[in-house]
């Protein structure tokens, strides 16, 4: 089979990691080139990597058998109609689209052309979460916290879209079932939209899920604790580690100048492979078209974050 030749659209922060992925020389792959309005980006990344660079993203796709496009959430529908209707394998930064029925309309064009359509939601290939699907078993109760400072580039996305998305997306998958219902409140404080949410869902099978989500926070932090029977697990994104704490037991100690606490538990920790989770996604987009691998989300699991998400961006405004 001859190699698939590859393109980015978009060179911004997230599509620079994009280039610098396919600029490895993955397998099956030839790296053909990338397109960007800003002639800047696109003469210094064409000149680093010896690629071709376009102003026009269309010029680019009649030279593409894939892509990655990560431009502005707001021009998504329109370019990845256009890639998908020019025949390209796509790769869509998330979020998807602003609009739940452009999202449809994108996958029936996919199915329609034969075409691979993913969304990156590149927390799905971090080497913990792989691991979590095999660790967790009917669970209580789960608390995820996504906070961090205000970054000028993520203003055109509000927190839900851009950061929230991720845990509810994995959450859905790790539950495999859409809440009964949810409580959702957020607050507008720097950019002029939803800078800090807080969501609790309630699950048909008895889960309750707690999502906070801020990008005016003064300290960064990506971790989910899942609360099941005998068993308290802690997951930090960033490290990409997992605790499991088990056989709890606390306690105190009283004496004349102070009261002591305590808390003993079993703590084990998960061995984690650790890799890219970037290269492992752009991997597995490659290994779908190229029929060396078998789609791990189905258009299902695409769809369901992206309509709860909007559902909850909704109810906030609405409150």
């Amino acid at each position: 089979m001859s190699k698939l030749k590859a393109g980015v659209i978009g060179t911004g922060h997230m599509g620079h990691y994009h280039v610098n992925v396919y600029a490895e020389q993955l397998n099956n792959v030839y790296f053909h080139g990338i397109a960007d309005i800003d002639s800047k980006k696109v003469e210094e990344l064409s000149e680093k990597y010896q690629i071709k660079g376009y102003l026009d993203y269309h010029k680019l796709l009649k030279n593409v058998d894939i892509v990655s496009l990560a431009v502005p959430t707001k021009l998504h529908y329109e370019i990845a109609k256009d890639c998908l209707e020019a025949g390209v394998h796509v790769l869509v930064e998330k979020p998807f689209t602003t609009d739940y029925s452009q999202a449809e309309e994108l996958f029936d064009i996919a199915k329609r052309k034969n075409l691979i359509l993913q969304v990156g939601h590149v927390e799905r290939f971090n080497g913990a979460v792989q691991e979590l699907k095999k660790i967790v078993k009917d669970p209580y109760l789960m608390e995820s916290r996504r906070i961090g400072p205000f970054i000028t580039r993520a203003k055109d996305d509000n927190v839900i879209m851009d950061l929230m998305i991720h845990d509810l997306d994995i959450i859905l998958n790790l539950l495999d079932e859409q809440p009964e219902n949810y409580s959702a409140f957020g607050k507008k404080i720097c950019s002029g939209k939803v800078d800090v949410a807080s969501v609790q869902l309630k699950f048909k099978s008895g889960c309750i899920a707690t999502v906070v989500a801020s990008r005016v926070s003064e300290n960064k932090l990506r971790t989910l604790a899942i609360t099941q029977k005998d068993a308290y697990i802690f997951l930090d994104y960033t490290d990409q580690d997992i605790h499991i704490h088990r056989r709890a037991d606390s306690g105190y100690f009283v004496s004349r100048e102070e009261i002591r606490y305590k808390q003993e538990s079993f703590i084990e920790r998960i061995f984690v492979y650790k890799d890219n989770p970037l290269k492992l996604q752009i991997k597995h987009f490659i290994d779908c078209v190229s029929g060396d691998g078998k789609r791990m989300y189905s258009e299902e699991d695409e769809l369901r974050s992206l309509k709860l998400a909007l559902n909850i961006l909704s109810s906030i405004k609405e409150n």
